[in-house]
């Protein structure tokens, strides 16, 4: 590039989309672009999307509109949408949003730099018309790896300069140039192979997102997902080893696998039991401290995938499992699996093996034909299932999905009433869970110490970045100021919430090394989320 441009990327959505957004930092900054915070001081700011359900959308426009604003009176020349909503409606959110100077499809992300010139330089890059990527690769899972499909996440290529492939460099996925490692400004991850991408760091907490796989091979009728995000796909080991020992080195100490479905890792590479022998391959990554998994489906769990969750040192007893109800009508029409007392068996043999671990899930309420005796059920559920972290929903029609057009709506004053209803219901029961951790040890990472009040935050072990809650860390003796990236070993004495308080046992004796630089702020969030 003539000069140095400057971008900054916007996150919406979910962990899935913090991978991208740092797969396309990694791109830009491989070609030249410095990355800035602040969109007002990018000349584009590049908003990743969330298309996920309707409040998400709105988000997501709202940020464009932001950003789109700054363009009046700031350094910003142009805004471009990138994501899961720019995937899904390509050329029709660009003809109803005309304020973003560029809708870029997941095809686009290899040459993102390319197509931010070109904006940049008054030129358009045409929107994509959406099509079911599902079609995209082979209906058999067994075919799919050779694929050249564009995945974020574990896309094929690297940058526009060269793709790296392999630790060497010494040939790229692509046929082109080789690019040295040493061009690669420092931050950026190398390619370790044909499907890793180059990755850069947009925060410096100690906590990091790994990607497993994309897309999903189940068809629940009220998800529209795997129409956009496409069938299901694993990453190969080595290159999620490779991400997670790049991690390390950046200060990171615990990863989060993420993926629509970690339960099915391996079936297109030969072996569906895959996870269980990748998961002490990860914990054993010097500098990683703690591996978590997340996005379980209930249908899918397996005995050796719980005995390897709950007992494998460094990885958590942590179960981010899909319930979505349990009433079998309802689950039936989703096409969904089990019941309430499938359900329970399954978290019984969970506490057996672990009775301290941690489980959360998500809830829809007002599908449609769901009854009175349906929402029943469902409480009986929530109140025998001891769930440390519960997110309820109300249904709304998504564009696409089976259950848009199926008989049965609920009106929309019933749909908000049970949510309410069922939202109390889980505030209450998660605010218990939390009260039953009284006395118990767990180990907290530090993520955030706040320099007015001095208060001390982290997550135990039970507890997911952003959703599950947090622990507050009380010192009952001298004053203490652990770094953030530190592990504190604590009792806890108290429950706000779904929130802990903890006080470190043994002073100073108790609290580790920093695993990794500060962190930016204090990631949990709440319990319940309802819209």
């Amino acid at each position: 590039m003539p000069e140095t441009r400057t971008v900054a990327l916007v996150t919406l959505g979910c962990a899935r989309n913090e991978v991208d957004s740092e797969e396309l930092a990694g791109r830009l900054a491989a070609d030249g672009w410095r990355l800035v915070e602040d969109a007002a001081d990018a000349d584009v700011a590049v908003v990743n999307t969330c298309g996920f359900v309707e409040a998400a959308k709105k988000d997501s426009v709202d940020a464009l509109l932001e950003a789109n604003d700054l363009k009046d009176h700031g350094r910003t020349q142009a805004v471009v949408a990138v994501g899961c909503m720019a995937e899904r409606y390509g050329k029709e959110l660009a003809d109803a949003l005309p304020e973003a100077d560029g809708v870029l499809g997941f095809d686009d992300y290899a040459d993102i730099s390319e197509r931010l010139q070109t904006i940049l330089a008054g030129g358009v890059h045409a929107p994509h018309t959406p099509r079911d990527r599902r079609k995209l690769l082979p209906i058999s899972p067994a075919e799919r790896q050779a694929s050249t499909v564009a995945l974020p996440g574990h896309s094929q290529g690297g940058h526009s300069n060269g793709a790296l492939s392999g630790t060497d460099a010494s040939a790229t996925a692509d046929g082109g140039p080789a690019v040295d490692l040493a061009d690669l400004p420092e931050g950026v991850a190398p390619a370790s192979g044909p499907r890793a991408p180059l990755r850069r760091r947009l925060g410096s907490g100690p906590v990091a997102s790994v990607k497993l796989a994309s897309g999903c091979d189940r068809r629940c009728t009220f998800c529209a997902i795997p129409s956009f995000r496409g069938s299901f796909i694993s990453r190969r080991p080595s290159d999620v080893l490779g991400e997670a020992r790049w991690l390390a080195t950046q200060g990171v100490s615990e990863v989060m696998l993420v993926s629509e479905n970690n339960t099915s890792y391996g079936k297109d590479l030969g072996d569906i039991r895959l996870l269980e022998t990748l998961l002490p391959e990860l914990a054993a990554v010097e500098g990683i401290e703690r591996v978590r998994v997340s996005y379980l489906q209930p249908a899918e769990m397996r005995p050796g995938l719980i005995d390897v969750l709950t007992s494998t040192p460094g990885v958590v007893p942590y179960f981010d499992l899909s319930f979505q109800h349990s009433a079998p009508g309802v689950l039936r029409a989703m096409r969904r699996f089990g019941d309430t007392d499938r359900f329970l068996d399954l978290l019984g043999a969970i506490r057996a093996k672990a009775p301290e671990a941690g489980v959360r899930s998500n809830f829809i309420v007002g599908f449609p034909g769901e009854t009175e005796d349906d929402l029943a059920e469902l409480e009986r559920f929530l109140s025998a299932a001891r769930l440390d972290a519960i997110g309820v929903f109300g249904y709304s029609d998504e564009d696409g999905t089976e259950a848009a057009g199926f008989e049965g709506k609920l009106d929309d004053d019933v749909i908000a009433a049970r949510l309410a209803r069922v939202s109390r219901l889980a505030e209450e029961l998660t605010a218990q869970r939390a009260e039953e951790r009284l006395g118990d040890t767990v180990r907290v990472l530090v993520e955030a110490v706040d320099e007015e009040t001095g208060e001390v935050t982290g997550r135990a072990d039970h507890q997911a970045p952003e959703t599950d809650g947090q622990v507050v860390l009380v010192s009952a003796g001298e004053a203490w100021q652990p770094q953030p990236g530190t592990f504190v070993t604590a009792k806890v004495t108290g429950a706000q919430g779904v929130d802990l308080v903890a006080e470190p046992l043994g002073g100073a004796a108790s609290v580790g090394a920093p695993a990794g630089p500060a962190a930016d702020a204090a990631t949990a969030g709440p319990a319940v989320v309802g819209r």
